[in-house]
């Protein structure tokens, strides 16, 4: 079974350990107050879970299951995933193996 948020993944479905996340944007300025411009930003590695698969299957043919839940923030590795374009935005469809923790 898919669950997905009720509005905003445009029909997204991710299929086996796949998370829909998307991106939270990062501060625009320094805690000093000096403001980044677009160039100095690095990717955003925190975001929010829209929509998660039904888990994957391993080797023995045993399903996974998924760790994350829709609505948790969580910290994903910088490269990892792939970009999907939702309305006018950019988000990720990442593997659960590309998660590495759940951001309170």
């Amino acid at each position: 079974m898919v669950k997905s948020s009720a509005k905003g993944t445009s029909g997204i479905h991710p299929l086996f350990d796949y998370v829909l996340v998307k991106p939270l944007q990062q501060d625009q300025t320094t805690p000093s107050g000096i403001l980044l411009p677009d160039t100095a930003k690095e990717k955003p590695q925190v975001g929010q879970i829209m929509a998660v698969g039904p888990g994957g299957v391993n080797d023995q043919g045993k399903t996974t299951p998924i760790l994350v839940k829709v609505g948790q923030k969580v910290l994903y590795k910088k490269w990892g995933g792939n970009e999907v374009k939702v309305g006018s935005e950019e988000w990720l469809l990442i593997e659960q193996k590309d998660i590495m923790a759940i951001v309170d």
